[in-house]
Order: C-alpha cells, then structure tokens, then sequence
C-alpha cells in the first residue's frame, strides 16, 4: 500500500472515531482576551511569528491547548496562558476561534512559488515525502473530521518555523541533540514530512501555503 493510501485510511479511522467537543464560542470570545496581544483581534495575528488562529478546526486547536498544558507541546508562552485555563474555557476559546474567518495571507514577491507548488501537490519523489494535499487540502483548508489542520493563507514564518521543529525531532534522534524540537503529530506523519526537507524546500513551501485561499 502506497503512502498516499495510508493516509487515506487514517483519515477514514480518525474520522470515525473522532468526537467534536462541545464549547461555548461567546464564553470563549471573553477568555481569548488575552490571545489578542499575540494572535489579534478574532483570532488573525499581525505577526508573522505568532500564528492565526480564526476559521482554525475547534478539534485542532482544543488538541494544542491541551497538549501545551501536558507540555507534549512545548512553548513556555503558551505554557504559561494556558496554566490557568481549565478544560472547558480552553473549548470554549477553540469553539470561538474555529467560527471567525482567517484573513487572506499573501506570500513574498521573491517567494519560489513553484518549487513550494511542487512539494504541496506533489510531494518529493526522490525521498518518497509525501504531498502536503493529502492531509490539508488543495486549498489547505486541512480536514476538521481527522484533525489536519487548515493551513491557508497561514503566516509562511510561523508554517517554517513549526516544519523545522518537526524536522528537528529527526535530528535529535540521529544525532543525539536535545535542541527545541516538536513531535505531537498524528503517528510521525510532520516529522516523517519534513525529515528530508531543506531549508529552501520548506520556505518555498511555507511561502506558497501563505498565499492558498
């Protein structure tokens, strides 16, 4: 079975088992308060750093934030917002997030659109990566029922940075580094991705799944 096939089946289980969690998206607009100075006003951050959050699936979002109060997800800004958060307000602030509309991203003018095209769409054959397409979507608008997450129009900063933490995760585990690393994909698939990317490979592909809408 090829790569493209696996996924595809994992997608059907996470589908069929995957449970929405209830939350209250005004209750949840009063808490984001303070996300604001970091992701700005409904969820769309001014900050190539800090990402946006609005039209984001409420089931990847409410997995981060859990995953940065277990600390499986390591930020030490977002481990200290969501220290005081219980269970329910961080559904909440996800129900409230998920239903505001990302505002369209914009890649660079010098951005190499097609070298990021290809590895979207296509993948990279020469090290059997698969395409990002499968998992998020011919306009990265990801898959909710699985829990992709949306990626369009996304700050091409912020997607670099999070592809060369998963990236760094291999790394670590050749080399023997313990430098910032993430590793709280569905099976591997990210660290699987980015494993065999370079540096140009994942800015071209960043900067084009800025300019997806």
């Amino acid at each position: 079975m090829n790569k493209l096939a696996l996924i595809f089946t994992a997608v059907l289980a996470l589908a069929s088992t995957h449970t929405l969690a209830a939350g209250d998206a005004a209750l949840g607009q009063t808490k984001s308060a303070t996300c604001i100075g970091c992701h700005g006003v409904s969820g769309n951050s001014v900050v190539p750093s800090f990402p946006k959050l609005a039209g984001q699936s409420q089931a990847y979002l409410l997995k981060q934030l859990r995953e940065f109060k277990t600390h499986d997800r390591t930020d030490a800004t977002m481990a200290g917002m969501v220290a005081p958060l219980t269970d329910t307000d961080m559904q909440n602030i996800a129900a409230y997030y998920a239903l505001q509309t990302v505002t369209p991203g914009v890649a660079k003018k010098d951005a190499n659109i097609a070298l990021g095209e290809k590895i979207y769409r296509g993948g990279k054959k020469s090290t059997g990566t698969t395409a990002c397409i499968a998992c998020h979507g011919p306009q990265g608008k990801g898959i909710p029922a699985a829990g992709f997450p949306a990626l369009g129009s996304q700050h091409a900063a912020y997607v670099a940075k999070q592809l060369k933490l998963f990236r760094q995760d291999s790394i670590n585990a050749q080399t023997g580094s313990t430098k910032p690393s993430r590793a709280n994909d569905y099976e591997g698939m990210m660290i699987n991705f980015t494993k065999s990317l370079t540096n140009t490979e994942i800015d071209a592909v960043s900067e084009y799944i800025a300019g997806l809408h």
